[in-house]
């Protein structure tokens, strides 16, 4: 059909879905540009966000590894920075695993308890979470606090790649209970599933060996 149109005809055509399109087609391009330059302007600023807490963390590690009473306080500031600015990135939660340590060597574990339960429950990645849930176990058992240190266990172990190290812990609280053929179970079996630690989960064998035949 549109062989037999004449040149006017066509452009005629053409002006004419102009008129009834051209404000639509406009309005499409500039919406598609400025989702284009939104989304730019949004990774910058995510860029700027992650280089940003970096950088205090990196300040923050410094003071922790300096022993002065300005660096302690230094130190505090960069935690209360990156805790309320940075707290939807990983850094937070590092934070927070830091704080830890600091409270621990300011002989507090329960301000160190409150940190990590705060990193488990905050951190974005599973494997973080996991990580400060681990540290958490291990204060609360060395607190002797078996049943809260059960909950978080049974909480954060969903059987990945801290399994092996949640059921080493799961035989220290048998052994702390007097438990020892739950406990002997349960190290071995996070010795053969490779958790951290072989070294002190074989000696903790051989104690209950030794133990066993005395």
């Amino acid at each position: 059909m549109s062989e037999l149109l004449t040149d006017d005809e066509k452009v005629e055509i053409i002006k004419k879905w102009w008129r009834d399109n051209g404000m639509a087609v406009i309005v499409g391009i500039l919406i598609g540009l400025g989702a284009i330059f939104g989304w730019r302007a949004w990774v910058g600023h995510q860029d700027r966000v992650r280089e940003n807490a970096n950088l205090t963390f990196e300040e923050l590690l410094v003071f922790l590894n300096r022993e002065d009473e300005e660096s302690a306080q230094s130190a505090e500031k960069a935690a209360k920075r990156l805790t309320k600015k940075y707290k939807r990135t990983p850094y937070a939660a590092l934070t927070h695993l830091a704080i830890a340590q600091m409270r621990l060597n300011e002989d507090d574990p329960k301000g160190a308890i409150a940190a990590l339960r705060t990193a488990a429950k905050q951190a974005p990645a599973p494997g973080l979470s996991q990580l400060a849930a681990l540290r958490l176990a291990r204060l609360l058992i060395a607190q002797q606090d078996f049943n809260s240190a059960t909950k978080v266990i049974d909480r954060y172990d969903d059987g990945g790649a801290f399994s092996a190290d949640f059921t080493a812990l799961r035989g220290d609280i048998a052994a702390a209970k007097n438990r020892p053929d739950e406990a002997r179970a349960a190290w071995q079996q996070a010795l053969d599933n490779g958790a951290s630690g072989l070294h002190l989960l074989e000696l903790k064998l051989d104690n209950l060996s030794l133990a066993a035949d005395s």
